[in-house]
């Protein structure tokens, strides 16, 4: 039938139907959906490539007439150019759903296997807290303005860096997923920050007001425990009971920095601090859950506090 406003308005669910659409003779694939229980909607059909589908144009009590014979008509006007208005409608409430925060927990379950638990909950901290501002945008639709304003944000160059290569490697993961970013990975074109060598040394008697400031806690024996083997501070804060031995630590390749099985041998002093640690039941010598130590920075700034200025930084 040829629609109008005053027809459609009359238009009924004919006798024994749950569900039918009335066409308009007008615009080829515009009609009237009426279901049981008084719905009424309006839809736009048509073939592609020999596929039928079918497009919503709103609820018929909403959207006025003109307005969806209107829209249908546009929709005729794309189909004829080769378009797939009802593809393009899928992707993009797909794009919409796939958030940062979704891409980041799928690269965090992708990852974890193959990472050390310490880049592991690095990895976390950025990408859950850090980026926290970008969870809520559609991957395809973080730019490079964004990572570079989150970069901005961090607290100094280091932190900044850390933050970037986590980025990249999560953009570049998903990318080999097959997600199309237009302008590439937005991270990777951002700033690298100028990040100043390490050269202070303590002396003997800071290295010592910081032994006995310490607490005679996880983060007081992970220090004196470093302070006494000169391991590095990921590989005490992770240890294992299985890597302690009677006199010295095996840390095999996988807790390396290097990938190589590497032995730390143990003075008396830093076995007795081992010695003390609560073992029943345990996988980690330190960890409040078990599954190492990570509270470097909050115990950091009490210690500082204490300390003041009697050791410089």
């Amino acid at each position: 039938m040829k629609f109008t406003s005053r027809n459609i308005a009359s238009l009924k669910l004919p006798a024994g139907k749950l569900d039918h659409i009335e066409w308009d003779d007008d615009v080829a694939g515009f009609g009237l959906r009426l279901r049981e229980g008084g719905s009424r909607s309006w839809i736009y059909r048509y073939r592609l490539g020999g596929v039928q589908r079918s497009v919503k144009l709103g609820n018929a009590n909403s959207v006025p007439f003109a307005i969806a014979r209107k829209n249908a008509g546009l929709l005729e006007a794309e189909i004829r150019l080769g378009k797939d208005p009802a593809g393009q409608k899928v992707i993009a409430k797909q794009e919409a759903e796939y958030t940062f925060s979704v891409v980041a927990e799928r690269f965090l379950d992708a990852r974890r296997p193959e990472l050390r638990p310490a880049t592991v909950h690095e990895y976390e901290r950025h990408l859950r807290t850090d980026a926290k501002s970008l969870h809520r945008l559609p991957i395809t639709a973080v730019t490079q303005a964004d990572i570079a304003r989150l970069l901005n944000s961090a607290a100094g160059p280091v932190s900044a860096n850390r933050l970037r290569s986590t980025l990249c490697a999560m953009f570049a993961w998903i990318m080999k997923e097959g997600v199309v970013l237009a302008g590439g990975n937005p991270a990777a074109s951002t700033n690298k920050r100028a990040e100043q060598p390490r050269d202070r040394v303590l002396s003997a008697d800071e290295l010592k007001l910081i032994w006995q400031a310490v607490e005679n806690d996880d983060y007081g024996n992970i220090l004196k425990l470093l302070l006494l083997t000169g391991a590095r501070a990921e590989e005490i804060a992770g240890l294992q009971w299985s890597e302690v031995g009677d006199s010295a630590i095996n840390l095999p390749g996988a807790r390396t920095k290097n990938k190589r099985a590497h032995t730390i041998p143990l003075s008396d002093p830093a076995k007795a601090i081992i010695s003390s640690m609560e073992r029943a039941g345990r996988i980690h010598v330190f960890g409040r859950d078990d599954t190492g130590f990570y509270g470097w920075a909050k115990c950091k700034t009490r210690l500082d506090q204490k300390l003041g200025d009697k050791v410089t930084h």
